[in-house]
């Protein structure tokens, strides 16, 4: 029977309950969350067929196929959208796909409506939007491989998806080659805990004070490369996290803490590969092929068997692919052949310290969120300001002395924070007129009069009047011949959690009049010639409740594409694009296009990435 002494020895793929008919084994969860097998020996009958289906104990059968060394290809879907919500370049999305098409059923992980994930297969296309892009816990396999062989043996096709070890443990419990069915499993570095996935979502949950509806782990509005988790709440609002900002993935890299005992001595790493098909994220991809890196994400498939190409040339059609070295896949994905490195943090203290920590506490202990205010980050962001000054000046000795003087020397109404990368870059250019009583406060840089033309002499204005405030929290670029005013006692905000609006670059002939409040969210991309306006210019209309100004917010990841005006009292929601020359005058739903004039919503649900 199944005696787990040594917790290194099981990979929780669940295969041993399945198999047991005499319901004699059971899975405890520990202090970590993983679950193991417990026999009730009072009902087992010693069959031994819980130890015949373990992977693990059986891995040196297992580790055969076809092909020693797989085909290699780096892929891409064709359908934009697929890839837009995949994890990588949407080839699993293909391979279903063609299985749906063929009445054949598709499974893979999924999650239940708390957020843990299980195994799940069906044969209804409706559910590919649930099983697709990768979920980052480990998944519960309890009655699946039942299921899968029920199906099986119906004559139906198959197609499953999941971990290496739980693949192999398929495998081992159908016991023979099943002609219907394709097996299909990732490149994994490690499996995470369910029980601090759960922990990192509850410290979300407290912070926005409402509860996630909504998660992707690697979403690509801001570019794949990123690895931007998103989290949708139920209050509306929407979070996007970058990679080294996220808790869960920075411990989950950097302590090598938040996995399986199993996953130090993997198994099933190196060549052979036991299933028929291998996906994973196509890293470096770009080096050895920039055509295919658009940032949307692409692919990495190893071809393990005959049936694994035979199912890939099926899909050709509905993929662009180049076949690509292994060895360059090895470099961009070492997980291939090797196994996840031990923890770098104390492993055993810090699941004990989660027994009664929060996850802001642990990650505080643990993996705090890098400081920047190291010697070398300041001297960094000083030398950097400088070169950024002296490129500014295009060769005006007194432009430069001007800009050094407005930032080292600044007046009592410029709050630097050079150190960390917050300073006012203004090119030769552009004209500014800052009142002594203004407050401007930068968090980053402040660019304005930036050119692509050389030669230009196209004049920026900047306006900053008594008791007013500009406040820059990220760093923000308008073009030249942009127009900035904030009127007295006004506010203009521009927001960013993550240090990376670029508003700038092609926003030549920005206009920004601000005369109550205007706030701009974190990573809104703005375009050519565009107005935003809180206010009339003061005119008065005689109508019941008119203000001559009213407040401007703008959500987090809008698009404000070329010539698009937004008008006085406006709230845009999250994830928007501003059609070109689209005149605002009414709140905008997140996620929906607006086109027109007056605006009108054209389409809702709308994603995009730049």
């Amino acid at each position: 029977m199944i005696d787990i002494s040594d917790k290194a020895m099981c990979c929780g793929c669940n295969a041993c309950g399945d198999v047991c008919a005499h319901d004699a084994i059971t899975f405890k969860t520990d202090i970590e969350g993983f679950w193991y097998p417990e026999v009730d020996k009072s009902k087992c009958n010693n069959c031994g067929l819980c130890e015949k289906v373990c992977p693990i104990i059986n891995i040196d059968k297992l580790k055969k196929n076809d092909f020693e060394v797989p085909k290699c290809y780096a892929a891409i879907h064709k359908n934009l959208e697929v890839r837009f919500d995949s994890t990588s370049g949407g080839l699993f999305s293909a391979l279903a796909e063609k299985m749906y098409r063929d009445r054949g059923y598709v499974g893979g992980a999924i999650y239940d409506e708390n957020f843990n994930v299980k195994q799940f297969i069906s044969n209804d296309k409706k559910d590919l939007l649930a099983l697709r892009s990768s979920k980052y816990t480990q998944s519960s396999c309890v009655g699946f491989f039942k299921q899968v062989k029920e199906i099986l043996k119906s004559g139906e096709k198959v197609l499953v998806c999941g971990c290496p070890c739980q693949m192999a443990a398929l495998r081992t419990f159908l016991r023979k080659p099943y002609e219907n069915l394709i097996i299909a499993d990732f490149v994994c570095r490690g499996i995470n805990s369910p029980m601090i996935g759960t922990k990192f979502r509850e410290s979300l949950e407290r912070k926005e004070g409402s509860k996630v509806i909504w998660q992707k782990a690697k979403n690509k509005e801001l570019g794949w490369h990123l690895m931007a988790a998103k989290y949708i709440f139920a209050n509306g609002k929407s979070l996007f996290i970058p990679s080294p900002l996220n808790g869960m993935t920075r411990g989950y890299l950097q302590t090598n803490a938040f996995c399986r005992p199993s996953c130090y001595s993997c198994k099933f790493k190196g060549m052979p590969r036991i299933a028929d098909i291998t996906l994973a994220d196509c890293w470096g991809i770009e080096k050895f092929d920039p055509s295919m890196d658009d940032n949307v994400g692409t692919s990495l498939v190893l071809v393990n068997s005959e049936k694994g190409a035979a199912l890939f040339e099926d899909i050709r059609q509905k993929i662009k692919c180049i076949e690509f070295p292994f060895e360059e896949a090895v470099l961009g994905n070492p997980s291939i052949m090797k196994s996840l490195s031990p923890s770098k943090v104390d492993r055993e203290q810090f699941f004990k310290d989660a027994q009664y920590m929060n996850f802001e506490d642990l990650e505080a202990k643990y993996f705090p969120v890098p400081n920047n205010s190291s010697v070398r980050i300041k001297l960094k962001n000083i030398v950097c300001c400088i070169r950024r000054l002296i490129q500014l000046s295009f060769g005006s000795p007194y432009h430069f002395l001007k800009l050094v003087k407005l930032n080292f020397l600044p007046p009592s109404s410029i709050h630097s924070n050079i150190q960390r990368g917050g300073y006012i870059a203004l090119s030769r250019y552009t004209v500014w007129d800052i009142h002594p009583k203004a407050n401007i406060i930068l968090n980053a840089r402040f660019h304005m009069g930036s050119r692509r033309v050389h030669g230009s002499k196209l004049e920026s204005r900047l306006l900053v009047e008594e008791g007013a405030t500009l406040q820059v929290d990220s760093n923000f670029s308008a073009g030249y011949g942009c127009d900035i005013e904030v009127f007295k006692g006004a506010s203009l905000i521009i927001h960013n959690d993550f240090g990376n609006f670029k508003g700038g670059g092609p926003n030549m002939g920005l206009t920004l009049i601000c005369g109550d409040h205007i706030e701009i969210g974190e990573d809104c991309r703005i375009g050519r010639n565009v107005t935003i306006r809180d206010n009339n210019g003061g005119h008065h209309v005689s109508l019941q409740g008119y203000k001559t100004s009213k407040p401007v917010i703008i959500g987090k990841h809008v698009w404000l594409c070329e010539g698009c005006t937004i008008m006085q009292g406006v709230k845009i929601g999250d994830g928007a694009i501003i059609s070109v020359h689209t005149v605002v005058t009414t709140n905008v739903p997140p996620y929906s296009l607006v086109a027109g004039n007056p605006a009108r919503v054209v389409q809702t649900d709308v994603h995009w990435k730049y």
